[in-house]
């Protein structure tokens, strides 16, 4: 499922930078369960919120989706 496929390319590409949940949500200002229920697949997340990720971690939204 998309869902969960986004949710586990966004934890790698988080955990590559070794940031907590706590730290990335707070820096794109994102609440860390809403982003931890990304993670996990659990939530259907808007582009708005996609292109707030993708910024948070300086990339693309085309490099957010790189493989999936």
């Amino acid at each position: 499922m998309i869902t969960e496929e986004f949710g586990k390319r966004v934890r790698e590409l988080r955990t590559q930078r070794a940031l907590s949940q706590e730290k990335f949500a707070l820096h794109i200002g994102m609440d860390r369960t809403y982003l931890a229920s990304v993670e996990s697949g659990k939530r259907n997340i808007s582009l708005k919120n996609i292109s707030i990720i993708a910024d948070g971690f300086g990339i693309s939204l085309e490099e957010l989706f790189k493989n999936l």
